[in-house]
């Protein structure tokens, strides 16, 4: 399971900080989404998904630690926000 950190998003946490990291697939999610209001999700890829990650100003965390999992997860949380049940 990926970690999923909401501490950026509470900005009343002593814990939150102003950089996103990999384990942040739910706030990753929120900026993305703000970013991207027009686009249809069946037409992102997870290559879009790491690029637009990488390009957050918020974004600090090692590139190299991207993984499959980790960018399924930033599309879940994208979609089910973008999707409500």
């Amino acid at each position: 399971m990926v970690p999923d950190s909401k501490a950026h998003l509470n900005p009343a946490n002593p814990e939150a900080d102003d950089h996103l990291s990999w384990d942040d697939s739910y706030a990753i999610a929120l900026e993305l989404s703000a970013q991207h209001l027009n686009i249809n999700l069946e037409d992102v890829s997870l290559g879009m998904i790491y690029r637009w990650t990488m390009d957050l100003q918020g974004f600090k965390d090692d590139p190299e630690l991207a993984n499959e999992e980790i960018l399924t997860a930033i599309y879940q949380e994208w979609f089910e926000e973008a999707n409500p049940v």
